[in-house]
């Protein structure tokens, strides 16, 4: 499909917007002591001339994967200190006479593997760049097999609530808050104080230098957007080629406007399900309200009396029907799995009603702190943020960027929010759905312009969370970008694929 002008989307920009915390953050990873979490095995030390020495990684895996680790300073401020070894894992161009290089991907989250990605989701990139391009990620510092954030399985279950009712709640938040850093800094070493996106972008340079590649071809993510834009600020002539799907902005300035951006977008997720519900026949919901059917949900949630459907016998919290049931289906912009996944709920028998708990946050939240400034002064504004929120989302109680922030309260952030300056960058290419529920669009917008004559957009007219892949007219774009630097059009867009 070609490529459109941009008169189809005008006006979305002024829609509130999003941040990911992520793919990983998104809905219900356990955050459990992450020694524990299953990632493939990574073989041998670079050398001293920081070469990769690549090996088949180890465990159950798609043939083909290879496996290295790459060491790099805990502190680029101090590169004679104490170091580090970062999981790194690739797969070869399928077609080596055709090869272009090495294509480095930015996982989201913050959380998610890069190395998990290789090695056994490799399919999330199309045909041809897996033909041109050796696929090279890594899991950033903190995250899976690089020297990973560890903490106290029984101090992580102690999580207070985000509901915070009173001043003593408050406190007693920001009071818990003090302890897990302190525990998971003793349990995680002196990378613990060193998980900023400003060190990751070192690290990538170190790995670009390793690859043997004078300039970085780059595919981001989600959060690894953050982490091209970045290093696109830092090393901007270090730069072929790069994407960022589902586009972060890193300029957002304050608490409210963060908060009341991911609430406009999570909304807008909703009602383009509502939308899809009443015009479509085979919606498990179709010729009822699906508002008053929702609202039922979360009322019996908040009383305790919802079943989780992954639990049985397990009382589901409101907060994870919003951001566990709701969001995985928006995310792959799967309605008709939602209705018919609501549907089930609301004929469900209830239960007894009991108290509930929330699931705990993914183990890379400290990433997330260590990026956004996003201070609290006391329960009376978070009680105000909180409202702000659900006037927003009416339908989306306690989204998860609130219990962000929560979890933030008292947090030191070493890479605040900052507008971007990437002058003498390359063209660089933005792609975004023009309903994502996590990166909304409007930031990609304002990162395009941000980025100013290195920013071109791809707008994907359709829903969810990524885009690249979603229909021929988005991947030839991208893959024309990638392989020959040919650059869509400004206002470029592609159209929504039927679901």
């Amino acid at each position: 499909m070609p490529l459109r002008g941009r008169s189809a989307v005008r006006g979305i920009a002024a829609r509130g917007t999003a941040m990911t915390v992520g793919t990983a953050m998104a809905v219900g990873a356990a955050m459990a002591v992450i020694t524990g979490l299953a990632a493939p095995a990574v073989h041998a030390s670079p050398s001293a001339s920081g070469a990769l020495r690549w090996a088949p990684c180890a465990g159950p895996a798609e043939p083909g994967a290879e496996c290295a680790t790459l060491s790099v300073p805990v502190d680029w401020a101090r590169p004679a200190g104490p170091r580090l070894d970062l999981a790194v894992a690739r797969r070869k161009a399928t077609d080596p006479g055709a090869r272009v290089g090495s294509m480095v991907f930015g996982p989201g989250g913050p959380g998610d593997s890069g190395v998990e990605t290789v090695v056994r989701r490799i399919s999330r990139f199309s045909p041809e760049v897996r033909r041109r391009f050796d696929i090279v990620s890594f899991d950033p510092r903190g995250v899976g097999r690089s020297n990973p954030v560890t903490c106290s399985g029984d101090l992580l279950a102690e999580r207070p609530s985000p509901e915070l009712k009173s001043q003593a709640d408050f406190d007693a938040t920001v009071a818990y808050n003090r302890r897990l850093r302190a525990d998971c800094r003793a349990r995680t070493g002196p990378v613990f104080d060193h998980l900023d996106t400003a060190q990751t972008v070192r690290d990538l340079d170190a790995l670009r230098a390793a690859l043997g590649e004078r300039k970085l071809t780059f595919h981001g993510s989600s959060y690894g957007t953050l982490l091209g834009a970045q290093y696109a600020e830092t090393y901007p002539r270090r730069v072929r080629a790069m994407v960022l799907e589902s586009v972060m902005d890193h300029s957002v300035p304050t608490t409210r406007d963060f908060l009341r951006s991911a609430a406009a977008t999570a909304e807008d997720s909703f009602q383009e399900f509502v939308r899809w519900c009443d015009g479509a026949a085979d919606c498990a919901l179709h010729g009822r309200d699906v508002r008053t059917v929702w609202q039922g949900l979360l009322a019996r949630a908040g009383h305790g009396e919802l079943e989780d459907p992954a639990k049985p016998g397990t009382s589901l919290s409101s907060s994870d029907l919003v951001n566990k049931i709701a969001f995985r289906k928006f995310y792959a912009a799967d309605y008709a799995g939602l209705a018919t996944g609501i549907a089930g709920m609301d004929a469900s028998t209830p239960l007894p009603a009991s108290p509930t708990t929330t699931a705990p946050l993914p183990p890379a939240t400290p990433v997330f702190c260590s990026d956004w400034h996003l201070p609290v002064r006391d329960h009376q504004e978070y009680a105000s943020l909180v409202a702000m929120m659900n006037r927003t989302a009416p339908d989306l109680p306690y989204l998860l960027p609130i219990h962000m922030v929560a979890a933030c309260l008292g947090a030191p952030t070493t890479n605040p929010q900052h507008r971007l300056d990437a002058h003498g960058a390359p063209p660089i290419l933005l792609s975004n759905a023009l309903h994502d529920p996590a990166t909304g669009y409007p930031w990609a917008v304002s990162v395009a312009r941000q980025l100013g004559r290195s920013g071109v957009l791809l707008t994907y007219e359709g829903h969810g969370h990524g885009s690249v892949t979603s229909g021929p007219c988005m991947e030839n774009a991208v893959d024309s970008y990638l392989i020959d630097l040919a650059v869509p059009p400004r206002g470029a867009t592609c159209p929504a694929m039927s679901s």
